[in-house]
């Protein structure tokens, strides 16, 4: 894909890519499925592609982290299979959470990625170096972004911000490389 000039800039900077969850990771369902002792449990479906280049992200030093309102055992496992190093869960004031997260991490905002898709990821999207939104993000968050992502949440979102940093990093030949492409 081509890229501009400035989001490659920014995305060169990038150490540290956080996102939202349901939305982007996911297409946005909630899936709440009877148990048999009449409890109700909840599940999201992820995509493959977003695992395997949150995979690449940790192997090229990239932290990887979720920020969202809603939570659960599979967002936990998500972030545990995947290897990200923050989870913060049940927040919808995010902001004071990537402030947390400055400090420590020693990153400043723009070696900082934020993937969102609603008005509460504003206040993180409007400070970080590179933000992004898939195609299913609410119009004011489309107009806020660095990069509006191709496909929707829970479609390879993810994968695309990932490629976007690994191009610019010039990391991309490498990855696919390892695949013998």
């Amino acid at each position: 894909m081509a890229y501009s000039p400035e989001l490659l800039a920014r995305a060169a900077k990038i150490k540290l890519l956080l996102m939202d969850c349901d939305g982007v990771m996911t297409d946005g369902r909630i899936f709440f499925v009877p148990m048999p002792d009449g409890s109700v449990s909840e599940t999201k479906c992820f995509d493959c592609h977003d695992g395997i280049s949150l995979s690449w992200a940790h192997r090229y030093g990239i932290d990887t982290g979720i920020i969202t309102g809603r939570g659960g055992f599979a967002v936990q496992e998500r972030v545990r299979s995947a290897k990200m190093k923050y989870l913060f869960e049940g927040r919808t004031d995010k902001l004071p959470l990537l402030e947390e997260i400055v400090k420590e991490s020693g990153h400043p905002y723009e070696e900082i990625a934020f993937v969102g898709d609603d008005i509460q990821d504003l206040p993180i999207l409007r400070r970080v170096g590179l933000s992004a939104a898939p195609q299913n993000a609410r119009p004011t968050v489309l107009d806020a972004v660095h990069y509006r992502i191709p496909t929707v949440g829970g479609s390879g979102a993810i994968r695309a911000v990932v490629e976007l940093i690994m191009e610019a990093q010039g990391h991309w030949e490498e990855v696919q490389a390892s695949y013998d492409i």
